[in-house]
This record gives structure tokens, C-alpha cells and sequence, in this order.
């Protein structure tokens, strides 16, 4: 009898406990166990994790709220939508946020490139990319080079399927795009990603498989994926393999390109005509007048690190962005027929077909708004996160430490009414152009795709001139339409895809009137 009781008070002592800790979790948006915190709830919704996290942040006081991880994995972190948080940590305070030793081991596979940098190395790498990219040399490249594989990849497979009246994934057709463009402005080698027998590449699929598994070092606990990497074992296996590829392909580039300047005389500085030309090529034969001190260009490591950090950055985000904002032009027809209103006054009135280069898209007003507008609601680098090096506090009142991370979700953003008001879930490119007809700049710690602050995007007129110049071209001569009972749903990834590609009918708008 007394055994007994002993259980039954044990158990009512348990419940109670129990109880009080779910009264307490009541008021929070995530339950929090014991133990093991908030990774439950995580791992549950992680198929759609960013939906759920803008349902979260809506229901928060400052739009912030505090992770709890299990407490062996390190895993506590502060995320925020408060652009006052945002504008201080990425602007305001920034020497007291940089990217930090966790980011640079979970993104392991960047070397030291631009993007796992910091303090001086950061500034160096910065300093030298920004010269190369903002040269006339290559941008004359870059405006040859866009517009030539528009002509000679991306229209003969769009005829072929139109001839063929076939569904086809317009996600992948823009990621072959896009790798073939940044593979010849990066290292001025094309690998033919983009062709009407669409070839598999084991580069572009080794920065998939790696891009994957990065993402999943942000979802479970630290302790659990080193040791998957240390046994070798799923994702990490996975990862490995990849990394392997990448590396034998880069260095293949490299390599070609050190013995086409041998063939040119050593490292006598050639600028190739008036086409411009590649970044490798400028890297390797930046001179005195452009060299930062500090930065090898000459060494292979440092070589493969920006080719690898240049060739994520210019590849995903811009196909990324224009697959949205294909879907979302064409199932919001009445922003379809004002881009092709805005196109037909750029050209004469008696020309049909055509094929827009960079310079004739770059003042478009409106097609610039519905690019943005898509980036607002479906950014391609979906969240971000920063380690403070020293205790702050930030404006919204919350306290951060230096074994906290702070995380913030650019796609809750986005749909946040306390930034972008009642209609913040409705696509309208008007939001971005003023009552003057003009295009409407928004503060970058508000639209945040393109990076805020010092780490402000250094390809961003890059990207939008390019995704315009491949948006004008396709909405000009064909009418795109979602295939019937196709589901559109964000994938997980550090990249924001669709997890089923984006399967669509193509139609030659000229053929068919």
C-alpha cells in the first residue's frame, strides 16, 4: 500500500511539473521540452520551416523570439525580423557581427573565400572583387556573354519544347542557364550545361549535393553532424564526395587557364580585345595598380576558394529568383501584359521577335518592380545568421552573448505586415515604383536579398540586369503557363527552389497568332 502510494505521488509530482512547464510554454510560439528544447517542433516542420516561421515571428512582440536547442548541442540562438535589429546588426554595430568561426565550419566546403571571410582578409577580398567586377571589361563580357547564351541556349531549347508541345522543368532550365553564364564569367569556360539533350554535369550536381547537406548542418545538433562527417556517413558522405568534384573541376580550370598564359607570354597582362574579360583571367593578371596587398591571386587555394564562393553566388541566387518570378508572372496575368506593355514602347512598333540585351532592359521601371517584388516575397538566400563577438543588446531590448547565434529569416520578412502593410502577401510590382513614375528604393535593412550594410551584395546589378535581360526576352515571344496540377512549394535548402521544379507549357507567342 505504501509502495503504491509512493507511485501514484511520484507520478502526480511528475504531472504537475509537467504542467507548470507547459503553462510557461503556453505563452511561447514554439513549445520548449525539457532537455532536448525546441528541435522537436524543428525537425516536424522543417518541410516547411519557412512558412512556419513567418507564422512564428507574426505572433511575436518585436517580431524576435529565442531558440532553444537540446542543451548538449549548442543550438540556442535569437531570431529576429525587426528591421531595427537587422540595421543595427548589419550596419549599425556590424564589427560586432561578423560571420564567425560556427558559419565558416558549417560552410567548410567555401575555403576562405569572400563569403566565409572576415576583419582584414574580408576587406582585402572585397576591395579586389569589387574593382574586377565593376570594370568596363567585364561588363562588356558580361553583355556579350549574357546575350549569347540566350541566343544559343536558352531560345533553341524553348523552340524545341514549343515544337514538341512538352512539359518541362523551367527551374532546371534556368539553373543550366545560369551555370553556364557564371562558369564563362567566372572562369571563361563554358561546360555546356544548357543544350537540348540536357547533359547531366557532375559540377553542377556536386554543388546541389553540398548545398544540401550545408543546410542540414543548420537543423540538427553540431555533435550529431561532425560525427556523421567523422564515420562518414549520409549527407557528410554525400558532401565529401561532392567536394571532391568540385576541387578536380576547378583546379582543371586553373590549370587551363595558367597554360593559355603561358602561351601568351607568362604574366604579361592581356585584356581580350573589346569583348572584355573572365574574372580568372583577371584575378591571375591583376597588375600593381589593382593588386591588394595581403591577397595572392597567383596562389591555386585562393584561386579555387573564389571560384567556388563566385560560382554559388552567381548561379543560384539569380535562378532561384527568376524561377519565382516566372511563376509568379504567370499566374498573376494582368503583371504579365503590363511587362509586355513596357516592352513593346522600348522597341520599334513593327518588330516582333527579339532578343533584349542588357542595355535596352536596365531602365525598365516596371519590370524592375515585378523582379523585386518576387525577390521580396521569395529571396534566394532564404535566412542568414550572425555570432556576436561580445554581450550586446540589441534595439528591440533582447540580450545577445557570444555563444549565442542570432538568425534572421529574409523570407518572413517579407510577408511581415508591420514592414510591408495589409497587402504584404499580395504580389505587386507598384510597390516599388513612386507616384512619379520611377523606380522606388527601399532601405536595404527592410529588403534585405541583396545583403545590407558593409556585406551589401557586390553582383547585385549584375544579377537584376541579367534576370532582366532572360525575363524581357521570355515574356516577349512566350506565353509560360504552370502545367495542370503542379504543386509549388519551397524546398529546404540554404537556396530557396522549388521542390518540384517549376514544370510548365511554353508557346511561341509569334507562331501561334
Amino acid at each position: 500500500m505504501a509502495d503504491q502510494f509512493l507511485y501514484v505521488s511520484v507520478f502526480l509530482s511528475i504531472a504537475c511539473l509537467l504542467a507548470i512547464y507547459a503553462w510557461k510554454n503556453s505563452r511561447s510560439p514554439i513549445f520548449n521540452f525539457p532537455l532536448i528544447g525546441m528541435l522537436p517542433a524543428i525537425l516536424f516542420h522543417v518541410e516547411q520551416i519557412h512558412d512556419k516561421c513567418t507564422e512564428v515571428f507574426a505572433k511575436c512582440p518585436r517580431r524576435t523570439f529565442r531558440i532553444h536547442g537540446p542543451w548538449f548541442a549548442n543550438m540556442d540562438m535569437l531570431a529576429t525580423v525587426d528591421p531595427e535589429n537587422v540595421h543595427y546588426i548589419m550596419t549599425g554595430n556590424f564589427q560586432n557581427f561578423p560571420k564567425g568561426p560556427i558559419f565558416k565550419e558549417i560552410f567548410d566546403v567555401l575555403g576562405d573565400g569572400i563569403f566565409n571571410a572576415d576583419y582584414v582578409s574580408w576587406k582585402e577580398q572585397r576591395k579586389l572583387t569589387r574593382f574586377l567586377i565593376t570594370h568596363q571589361r567585364f561588363y562588356r563580357f558580361m553583355a556579350k556573354t549574357s546575350r549569347r547564351k540566350i541566343e544559343t541556349g536558352l531560345v533553341p531549347v524553348l523552340e524545341m519544347i514549343c515544337r514538341e508541345n512538352r512539359v518541362v522543368d523551367l527551374q532546371d532550365l534556368f539553373q543550366r542557364f545560369s551555370f553556364d553564364t557564371t562558369c564563362i564569367l567566372v572562369t571563361g569556360y563554358d561546360p555546356g550545361c544548357l543544350s537540348v539533350d540536357f547533359p547531366d554535369v557532375p559540377f553542377s550536381r556536386a554543388m546541389d549535393d553540398a548545398e544540401e547537406t550545408i543546410f542540414m548542418r543548420h537543423v540538427v545538433p553540431e555533435c550529431v553532424w561532425k560525427l556523421m562527417r567523422w564515420v562518414g556517413i549520409g549527407g557528410e558522405r554525400k558532401l565529401s564526395e561532392a567536394w571532391k568534384v568540385l576541387d578536380s573541376v576547378i583546379n582543371g580550370y586553373i590549370a587551363m587557364k595558367r597554360e593559355e598564359m603561358r602561351k601568351r607570354g607568362g604574366d604579361a597582362i592581356e585584356v581580350e580585345g573589346d569583348d572584355g574579360s573572365d574574372l580568372l583571367t583577371c584575378y591571375m593578371n591583376s597588375g600593381d595598380e589593382d593588386r591588394v596587398p595581403g591577397l595572392r591571386c597567383d596562389d591555386d587555394m585562393f584561386l579555387r576558394d573564389t571560384i567556388l564562393n563566385l560560382m554559388i553566388a552567381g548561379r543560384d541566387t539569380t535562378s532561384s529568383a527568376l524561377t519565382w518570378f516566372m511563376w509568379l508572372v504567370s499566374t498573376n496575368l494582368e503583371v504579365e501584359e503590363k511587362i509586355r506593355d513596357e516592352l513593346k514602347l522600348s522597341i520599334s512598333s513593327d518588330e516582333n521577335w527579339r532578343i533584349f540585351g542588357i542595355d535596352e532592359v536596365k531602365n525598365l521601371v516596371y519590370l524592375h518592380g515585378a523582379i523585386c517584388e518576387a525577390l521580396r516575397l521569395y529571396p534566394p538566400v532564404p535566412f542568414q545568421h550572425k555570432e556576436p563577438l561580445q554581450a550586446d543588446i540589441l534595439p528591440s531590448g533582447h540580450f545577445v552573448d557570444p555563444k549565442m547565434k542570432v538568425l534572421f529569416s529574409l523570407y518572413a520578412m517579407g510577408r511581415m505586415e508591420s514592414i510591408w502593410g495589409k497587402d504584404c502577401l499580395k504580389f505587386k510590382p507598384e510597390r516599388w515604383i513612386t507616384k512619379g513614375g520611377s523606380i522606388k528604393h527601399e532601405p536595404s535593412y527592410k529588403f534585405l536579398a541583396f545583403n545590407a550594410g558593409p556585406r551589401t551584395c557586390l553582383g547585385k546589378e549584375v544579377a537584376l540586369t541579367q534576370m532582366k535581360a532572360v525575363a524581357a526576352t521570355l515574356i516577349h515571344n512566350y506565353r509560360v503557363r504552370v502545367a495542370e496540377g503542379h504543386r509549388v512549394m519551397p524546398n529546404c535548402s540554404i537556396i530557396l527552389y522549388m521542390k518540384n521544379g517549376l514544370k510548365v507549357r511554353v508557346a511561341n507567342r509569334w507562331s501561334c497568332e
